[in-house]
């Protein structure tokens, strides 16, 4: 079997340092930031044992860009980055297309995937497990699925749901309810 090369970046954005691994087909693997550039380059590479660093093509160099830009806080689509999700089970592969289609500041839940998919209530567990073994998360957008009811759900990422939390509110999603407004002042 032939090995395809794959590469990667560390780098920093606004949020923390985040990687990204490529291959010759596109982007394999997507790391969500951590506080420090040994940790996301630990856990890029927990699944990557034969990558190397590399200077990134101009298609993943625009990526980096884009990711900057978004925890910067900037609406940002990443809808049409090319991946390379490998041997991926063929329906984790339809799950994560019709993920792709949520845009920035939009929210659905796993049950809604599932329906869309032609699947019953019964696959929203099967979309769950898609998202939690999402290769590239943010790229394919697993922060906004969310459990029944616009509960915050699982997040896999470091930093669990706050993580899942904030990025949703970079795109201006409000989860919690909004704040009451003060009814008097106290003189």
């Amino acid at each position: 079997m032939n090995e395809t090369r794959q590469n990667y970046l560390i780098f920093e954005t606004a949020g923390g340092f985040c990687g990204i691994a490529w291959s010759d087909i596109g982007v394999i693997r997507f790391q969500l930031p951590t506080k420090d550039a040994v940790t996301t380059e630990r856990l890029l590479l927990r699944r990557l044992s034969n990558a190397q660093a590399g200077t990134p093509t101009p298609e993943v160099a625009d990526v980096v860009s884009k990711v900057k830009r978004y925890f910067a806080g900037e609406e940002i689509d990443f809808s049409g980055v090319t991946l390379d999700l490998g041997e991926q089970d063929a329906f984790f592969k339809q799950i994560y297309d019709a993920a792709r289609q949520v845009g920035w500041g939009h929210t659905t839940t796993y049950g809604t995937l599932a329906k869309q998919l032609g699947a019953g209530p019964e696959a929203a567990r099967d979309v769950g497990q898609a998202m939690a073994k999402n290769p590239v998360a943010l790229i394919i957008p697993c922060h906004r699925v969310l459990a029944a009811g616009g509960k915050i759900g699982g997040f896999s990422a470091p930093g669990g749901s706050n993580a899942k939390a904030h990025m949703l509110e970079l795109e201006g999603v409000q989860l919690a309810p909004p704040k009451p407004v003060q009814q008097s002042l106290a003189f």
